[in-house]
């Protein structure tokens, strides 16, 4: 049995800051008043232990209230990604067979088409209270929270994350970055996504602060970390390096206190990291997903610049494996196994299996070194075959971000009738530059085959909520070139 999080953090630390937004914080007793309270109204307005319900908020401290509410009450959360368009929204009310829409009311909009009954923000708080029993422990199937795939390689799945899923991802992760009483995580993802959720998580098992943004802002990230005011943050290759950025334009390097940025989300440009280390930011690059639960694995920080672009190696209760490689650097899709790893999906794919003899195959590509550190190469449905041979997307975004005039880069394949396919760059530049002059800056780090065919200078690249390039638009910008 697992304890349940927030009853159990406040018998052990009740007075302790756990949450800190907008200049106002709470402890771990005054969260559990609030979410006691919400759980109750929740009750009176028709819920029960079991329900399934779908949660749509911003990232705010009323967001976590609800969500802690949610879980004292028993319920499983669907939670929905509030920059969907209504269709999607709708598309995954439907497949989730959710009973109720829990919404904020500025997000109600999103909503005005459903079927299904939805419960405002505002209407819990003006709702009586029912009396509930909260349990005290949880059984470790129990689900906590069902999130859809982000769709960057096609429909979306309802992944099931259960309480031992999201205990165990938390577990391995502090035994491998460790734990200080003054630790605070900096929470700019969104909270729908598994890696703001995480952090939630991480913060009623560590006992640990949470500071939290309704949205990522560069220059007050740049603030907190370089007046010490977070240990530790998560970020993806953009925001990274928006923050970056930031420590270059004011010339300075992050407080002594910082300990870790936690980089996940794809490959990072290792420009990115080189750039990071001037700065004294320590970016661990990370490898998870969805299905999970977060982090797989981490590269340690001992180890940061010594295999700098790993993703590490297994946390401690995790396995990975190349499937059908056989030695060191072959190239393999990676499948993982261990108690982080979902027992399964809702809804359209209800009754497919994720595992295969056990494992789960991710879709990634990716090779372990001599030594058994991780690199994530890239996705396999994104991959470029031209003329026989195999391109990886990732690898020309890394040289193309390494150039000082191109902030962001998309890659990906376009159909040739010579080749079957080349791969073509879509780029953000913060000044002009030509076309022949990228891909003679790409000859010099690239056989003549990866070199992108064709460059599109674009405003921006299309990405979703936690900011992952979505290399499946690319392609349908590519088929209207």
């Amino acid at each position: 049995m697992i304890p349940n999080w927030l009853k159990q953090r406040v018998y052990l630390t009740p007075d302790k800051t756990a949450l800190t937004y907008n200049g106002e914080s709470w402890t771990f007793k005054q969260v559990e008043e609030k979410s006691m309270t919400l759980a109750r109204k929740l009750r009176a307005n028709g819920l029960h232990s079991g329900d399934r319900i779908a949660l749509l908020g911003p990232s705010n401290d009323e967001m976590v209230f609800i969500i802690h509410a949610c879980m004292l009450l028993g319920l499983e959360i669907v939670m929905l990604n509030s920059r969907l368009t209504k269709k999607e929204i709708e598309w995954q009310v439907e497949d989730s067979a959710a009973s109720v829409v829990i919404v904020a009311e500025e997000l109600e909009n999103l909503l005005s088409d459903l079927t299904t009954s939805t419960l405002p923000f505002s209407k819990i708080h003006a709702s009586d209270e029912s009396m509930i029993v909260v349990e005290k422990t949880w059984n470790p199937d129990r689900t906590i929270t069902i999130m859809y795939t982000s769709g960057t390689t096609g429909f979306p799945k309802g992944v099931r994350q259960t309480a031992n899923n999201h205990t165990s991802s938390a577990l391995s992760s502090v035994l491998n970055l460790g734990l200080e009483e003054n630790d605070v995580w900096l929470c700019t993802m969104p909270l729908f996504h598994i890696s703001g959720f995480s952090i939630l998580v991480r913060s009623v098992l560590y006992g640990m602060e949470v500071k939290l943004y309704d949205k990522f802002n560069a220059e007050n990230v740049y603030e907190d970390i370089q007046q010490g005011l977070v240990t530790r943050v998560s970020v993806v290759s953009v925001t990274l390096d928006k923050i970056l950025r930031e420590f270059e334009k004011h010339g300075t390097v992050a407080h002594g206190s910082f300990k870790t940025m936690l980089a996940g989300g794809g490959p990072v440009p290792i420009d990115y990291l080189e750039r990071a280390q001037t700065c004294e930011i320590p970016v661990l690059q990370t490898y998870g997903m969805t299905e999970t639960s977060s982090q797989t694995a981490t590269l340690s920080s001992q180890d940061a610049i010594r295999k700098i672009g790993s993703a590490g190696k297994p946390l401690f209760f995790n396995q990975i494996k190349i499937n059908d490689a056989k030695n060191p650097m072959e190239n393999g899709e990676v499948y993982i196994r261990g108690p982080h790893v979902t027992p399964g999906y809702i809804g359209h794919v209800a009754t497919q299996n994720p595992l295969i003899d056990g494992w789960l195959p991710t879709g990634d590509i990716g090779y372990f070194d001599e030594e058994g550190y991780l690199y994530i190469v890239d996705r396999r449905s994104d991959l470029i075959i031209s003329g026989g041979e195999n391109i990886y997307p990732a690898e020309i975004e890394n040289v193309l971000a390494a150039h000082p005039l191109i902030s962001e880069a998309g890659v990906c394949g376009k159909d040739d009738d010579e080749w079957g396919s080349v791969p073509i760059a879509f780029v953000v530049v913060t000044e002009n530059v030509s076309e022949e002059e990228l891909k003679a800056f790409c000859r010099e780090w690239l056989a003549s085959y990866k070199v992108p065919k064709e460059f599109y200078f674009v405003e921006e690249l299309p990405r979703n909520a936690s900011n992952k390039l979505l290399r499946r638009e690319l392609k349908e910008w590519a088929s209207l070139q």
